[in-house]
């Protein structure tokens, strides 16, 4: 082979070589997240056929534990998160999730996600009065990114999951630094999560 004719194929060859290298990459890659999702959803699996735990501080729980906590809901500081449209016996409608601060005894509040309800509805929300037990999982707080819509702390509609920014804008300091999202069989609304988080698999 002439040495013209070795460097025209010199550089598709090289491409070709970086190309299956890449391909080889990825394709381990995709292996490697399907055998965490498959670890990730046994643990969950096996999660929820146990009773959840005491709610105890931040560091001492993994995100997502199934945990339970007994407190009084402050329903003067509650407020929305988000915005989902589900499907309804009067078609797909728009809601949000109610996040309310349940004030414990000699612990600090936390947040909790009691589920989703519509903005349009005639039933009245299910809002218990005095102490309550909660169950449900652990969600991490969130920060606000570059492209999260904008929250309006005066009219109580966040898009951002921060309790931090929360708590200030209903006046309840010492929030923990995650959410309790409660979990149960779907009734009067708000609607709760009916399991655990599961990544797509």
């Amino acid at each position: 082979m002439t040495r013209g004719a070795y460097r025209r194929f010199l550089v598709p060859g090289l491409s070709t070589l970086v190309m299956l290298a890449v391909l080889i990459g990825l394709g381990t890659w995709q292996v490697y997240r399907l055998h965490w999702k498959e670890r990730i959803l046994a643990q969950i699996a096996a999660a929820e056929t146990k009773p959840p735990v005491p709610l105890t501080p931040a560091h001492a729980l993994p995100p997502y534990s199934k945990v339970a906590a007994t407190g009084r809901f402050r329903f003067d500081r509650a407020v929305a998160f988000g915005a989902e449209v589900r499907d309804t016996n009067g078609g797909p409608t728009l809601g949000t999730y109610q996040i309310v601060p349940l004030e414990r005894d000699g612990d600090r509040p936390v947040l909790v996600n009691r589920g989703w309800i519509p903005q349009k509805r005639t039933a009245p929300l299910d809002e218990p009065a005095g102490t309550v037990a909660v169950a449900g999982y652990l969600r991490p707080g969130d920060r606000a990114g570059w492209f999260s819509a904008a929250d309006d702390p005066a009219a109580r509609q966040f898009f951002t999951l921060d309790p931090a920014a929360i708590g200030a804008a209903v006046n309840i300091p010492g929030l923990e630094p995650f959410v309790l999202v409660a979990i149960g069989a779907p009734g009067p609304y708000p609607i709760p999560a009916e399991h655990l988080p599961r990544p797509p698999n």
